[in-house]
């Protein structure tokens, strides 16, 4: 693989209503199209969350092998002329709705998801979840049933150790059980918002999610301050997640950040 920042793909051609919201894309700079805080406020929110000790770890794919997993309407969204999947580990904190208290037990605890980048039949970008693997399985009943997004059940830890993070994931249901990760990181220095590069704001400036809401496409619109990103060192990874949600083996190490986190308001899903 060419190195990161210069990869070309041959891709097969768009369709013409694909190719016109590509172009379209195209024409806005990478600072408009991923800002550091969000374009959409969401005004009305139906639930509060905090993401927090967040790693990011992402390798550039070609994106035929992204949007042969997408839905009809979804097109892999790519920088330089790749497609990018992440592995990103997290703490999920003080889960609570619009009108009501936040949920001691059930709103706090590890999350592992698999995901990538999409722009959205009308040109919006956003995330693309292909697995959400958290410890508490009512939680992955509920957001199944509403969101119809593709949470698991899953045994999961995170530890700090002499400034090392890591996470831990092995998946119970709905399976398959061989899907495991484990992912250890040491954060390093603070990226000045000034220097968040191009890629740094594709992989990360993502204000919504996608998600199919029986056969239509939904867009869930996301707040949060903007992120107070790091570098960070990969120490270790051991991970089946990626290639059980499709991806060929990971090509090489993967790059690395790290957020101490950030508050999060969810808006409603809207079908497109």
């Amino acid at each position: 693989m060419e190195p990161i920042g210069r990869t070309a793909f041959e891709v097969a051609p768009p369709s013409p209503g694909t190719l016109r919201t590509v172009e379209r894309v195209m024409r806005i700079s990478p600072t408009d199209l991923y800002p550091l805080l969000t374009p959409e406020p969401v005004t009305r929110p139906v639930m509060f969350q905090r993401w927090m000790d967040l790693t990011y770890a992402h390798w550039p794919v070609d994106p035929s092998d992204v949007q042969r997993l997408l839905p009809r309407g979804l097109t892999a969204d790519t920088h330089d002329g790749a497609g990018w999947v992440g592995l990103v580990a997290f703490r999920m904190e003080r889960i609570r709705p619009r009108f009501g208290p936040a949920i001691p037990y059930l709103g706090t605890f590890p999350e592992t998801n698999v995901r990538t980048y999409v722009v959205g039949p009308d040109g919006r970008p956003g995330v693309w979840f292909h697995s959400l693997d958290i410890s508490r399985l009512l939680p992955v009943l509920v957001a199944q049933s509403t969101y119809r997004l593709p949470y698991m059940w899953a045994a999961m830890s995170i530890a700090h150790h002499q400034g090392t993070v890591t996470y831990t994931a092995r998946r119970r249901w709905p399976g398959p059980r061989a899907a495991f990760s484990r992912l250890a990181v040491r954060p390093d220095r603070r990226i000045a918002p000034a220097d968040v590069s191009d890629l740094e704001r594709f992989l990360t400036s993502r204000w919504g999610l996608w998600t199919d809401l029986g056969g239509r496409l939904a867009y869930a619109p996301v707040e949060h301050p903007a992120w107070p990103l790091h570098t960070a060192q990969l120490v270790d990874l051991d991970d089946a997640l990626v290639e059980v949600a499709g991806y060929p083996t990971p090509d090489g190490a993967p790059l690395v950040h790290y957020s101490p986190g950030v508050p999060v308001r969810i808006g409603l899903p809207v079908r497109g």
